[in-house]
């Protein structure tokens, strides 16, 4: 595991990222896995910037056939029925297609060189089945975007660009390799600075990809993250607010904590940090946080990850003196999503603990892998001077989606 960490010494960040060149990737390959969901995925993602205090047209979105006005996006109509019709996102740019990536991030290099980056991909995911730590996006005309392509292009940005991602799609815990030289864990972490935040690990489908068009039972992880990131809801409505370390801001960690408690699914959202951790963690380190009571790894907790545990513990009835091992010997997990709860807990608190652990008898190197992971995901949006955030109205057209 050293052989990841050696090669040349990782500057640290001056401070948490603030992202001001945004981009969106989103839609199916192809209209038959061209859901609604994904469409106003983009449009939800496009409140959430009004939420900030940044215009719609500031983030550039690339949408599966772009504004070619062709009937691609499909949803249930009357009975059930299934429909298409065309696009309706403002500010689109163009198809998400890999040629309109890359111009992007030729432009973003001529242009915006020293912005740090947003990506957000909401679509379709494939598996690797032999080589998971290269899964692939699935772009319009048929298109893919694996791992180890997405992280060599963004080497054309400069070496001290940030770059942060959310992806929703399946298998994306894939992605969390795209710190790695070539997206190999046995190879280096590249010099520019880069996190992201993932549906689900790199072997399981995510939740979330419908024709349905009512926006009010949509359950997904980017639904949630970008909840917790605005304040805002689907619907419009405030949520809960996920500032857990009271600084005044929303990171994009603390999102992240906020989905895995929000979403009501089976995904078992990863960061790269937790991602990083998880692979260090020994079969002895996880016997152990399996078997030691809950509050004794939670006392290394982060606000945030004290909330996931506590949230989890809480929806689970599980008494946090106890251990996860022996609270399940007497719980009863009725559904998927009661299991997911559980695996969910037990990541978290194997990101305590190996975080714990590796700040106790850490290399240096390792030390500052994960301290500049931890300062990438502790990012945010940029906001513009002066401005603050301001409510956003969302009309019923919004949520239960207008179709011809």
């Amino acid at each position: 595991m050293a052989s990841s960490e050696q090669g040349t010494p990782l500057e640290p960040l001056r401070a948490p990222p603030r992202a001001s060149n945004l981009l969106v990737l989103g839609g199916g390959g192809e209209p038959a896995s061209n859901e609604i969901a994904l469409e106003k995925n983009v449009r939800y993602f496009q409140r959430t910037l009004e939420a900030h205090g940044l215009a719609p047209a500031s983030a550039t979105v690339y949408f599966a056939n772009g504004n070619d006005g062709q009937a691609t996006v499909r949803y249930l109509g009357e009975k059930a029925s299934e429909q298409f019709k065309a696009p309706e996102i403002p500010h689109v740019k163009g198809p998400a297609t890999l040629e309109r990536f890359l111009e992007w991030v030729e432009q973003s290099a001529r242009e915006t060189p020293h912005q740090p980056a947003f990506i957000y991909f909401t679509g379709h995911g494939g598996l690797n089945s032999r080589h998971r730590n290269n899964n692939h996006l699935a772009l319009w005309e048929g298109d893919t975007l694996t791992v180890r392509a997405f992280g060599l292009f963004l080497n054309r940005l400069p070496s001290t660009t940030p770059v942060v991602t959310v992806m929703s799609q399946c298998y994306a815990g894939s992605f969390a390799n795209f710190i790695y030289q070539d997206a190999n864990p046995k190879r280096p972490v590249v010099a520019q600075p880069r996190c992201g935040f993932f549906a689900t690990v790199d072997f399981l489908p995510s939740v979330g990809c419908t024709p349905e068009v009512d926006e009010a039972d949509y359950k997904d992880y980017s639904s949630s993250f970008f909840a917790g990131l605005s304040g805002l809801g689907r619907t419009g409505k405030a949520v809960v607010s996920a500032d857990y370390d009271k600084d005044g801001r929303v990171s994009y960690a603390e999102a992240h904590a906020f989905a895995k408690v929000d979403g009501e699914t089976t995904d078992l959202p990863i960061s790269t940090s937790e991602a990083w951790l998880q692979r260090r963690a020994t079969r002895g380190d996880r016997r152990r946080f399996l078997s030691s009571p809950i509050v004794e790894v939670l006392r290394g907790g982060r606000p945030d990850q004290r909330h996931v545990v506590d949230s989890l513990v809480a929806r689970l009835g599980f008494l946090p003196e106890l251990s996860v091992r022996d609270n399940l010997k007497t719980a009863t997990l009725r559904s998927a999503e009661a299991v997911a709860y559980v695996e969910r807990l037990y990541m978290e608190l194997i990101n305590i603990g190996m975080r714990e652990k590796l700040r106790a008898s850490g290399s240096p190197q390792s030390l500052a892998v994960l301290e500049r992971l931890l300062q990438c995901e502790n990012g945010s949006w940029d906001r513009p001077a002066g401005s603050a955030p301001v409510p956003v109205r969302v009309d019923a057209s919004e949520v239960d989606a207008t179709v011809p």
